[in-house]
Parts: C-alpha cells; structure tokens; sequence
C-alpha cells in the first residue's frame, strides 16, 4: 500500500476527508479510505483494531477479499495502516465490499463517511437457529467526526445515534434488515480544551446528535448498492 497521507487540516473545508489507497493481495486489487487528522481526536468505536473509547490519530476502513482467512485481523489492520504511513494509535475497520463506492455527507458540521457490503445482512433479534456460525462477507462501516468535544457518555450515545440512523436509511431504501452481522462504527469528537464546552448529549435530538444523524442517514444511503 502506497504511503499517501492526507494533506495539512489548515483551512481545509472537511474535517472528515480521507484518502483512498489500493494494494495487490493475493493477486487482487483492494482498496481502503484512510484519514489522519491527527493528535486532539477521542474516539468511541467498536472496531476490530482500536475499539473503545480512547485518543486515535487515524482510522482505515480497508477492504480485503471475499473469502477472509486471516485469524489476526487486528495486526493486518496495523500492518496496512503502518506501510501507508499512519503513526501512532488508530482505529482499523475491515469490509469485503469495495470501499471506493463510498458514500459521505456532511450536517451542519457532522460529518460521516459510510461504506456498505449487504450481501448479508438480517436482523439484530434473529431467531436462534439463524444465529450461529460464521458471518460471510457483507458489512457496513460508518466513521463520523464532530467539530466538538463530546463527554464519554456522549460518544457513546453518539454510536447509538449513528447505528439508528443507519437502521433508518435501510428502511428507507425498502431493505428488510437492521444490518449485518460485522457492523462496525466509529465515531470522532475534538479532545476537551481548556475552557471549551464539553458536550454531554448526543440523542437524535440533541444538538449535534441530530447533525450526525442525517449525516449518516444519507451517508449510507448514498453507500448502497443500486441493484441489492
């Protein structure tokens, strides 16, 4: 994977503005989006590489093959993030779908990139029987960053928030499902300053809850498949 950062944040128009890499795997091209902003980030996210809730400088959402055999997902992520030239702690998200059929929209500050493999996809309270086993290819990935500081209850409402309006953009787009069973999200927020408000609510009704939540409402719409 080519070592491409994204350029200085100085008077950049998107706080949420990654770049798109390729690489050769096992004799297919992949893609993945991958975005640096660098120190002063908190994220809550529930991603295989990075998850919780902690200070990251980066996140990759990488595709890799239909077929996934790896049973270290986590130090691949690394791996990719660390030759593409991502330095210090980060958060890594895998897919099988092809990320460079991203979709994005910004709200009133919110911003969100989402990427979505539905092949299979179902509901969150499946019957038991539909349960078990292995989770084939098909997965939605959700990154949204907000221009403030969110308290660690918010960031997690935060997640709430996004998840919910992800349910409602399948809905929308006349999908019988809540999702897939390897849904991942992460959500970015600016790490508290002195003197700087502290946000406390991210519901869909707050004030940045709400941003969020048509910026991945129509983030994911646009992310779909034409033909599903």
């Amino acid at each position: 994977m080519p070592a491409l950062l994204p350029p200085s944040r100085t008077g950049a128009v998107r706080l949420l503005d990654p770049h798109h890499l390729t690489r050769v795997e096992d004799g297919e091209r992949l893609h993945a989006l991958l975005w640096c902003p660098g120190p002063g980030w908190r994220m809550a996210s529930s991603a295989v590489l990075g998850g919780g809730i902690a200070e990251r400088a980066w996140v990759l959402n990488a595709q890799v093959a239909h077929g996934y055999r790896r049973t270290d997902p986590a130090r691949h992520l690394a791996d990719l993030a660390r030759a593409a030239g991502a330095r210090g702690p980060g958060v890594g998200l895998m897919t099988a779908a092809d990320v460079s059929a991203h979709g994005r929209a910004r709200d009133g500050g919110a911003e969100a990139v989402a990427t979505a493999g539905i092949s299979v996809r179902g509901w969150a309270a499946a019957p038991e029987e539909c349960a078990a086993g292995a989770a084939p290819p098909g997965t939605i990935n959700i990154v949204t960053a907000l221009p403030v500081a969110l308290s660690d209850a918010a960031l997690v409402n935060a997640v709430m928030t996004a998840t919910e309006a992800k349910v409602q953009a399948l809905l929308d787009a006349g999908l019988d499902c809540s999702g897939t069973p390897t849904d991942a999200v992460c959500v970015a927020a600016r790490a508290p300053r002195d003197g700087a408000d502290v946000h406390a609510f991210a519901g869909p009704r707050s004030e940045w809850g709400a941003r969020l939540a048509r910026a991945v409402h129509r983030a994911v719409r646009a992310a779909l498949p034409a033909v599903v």
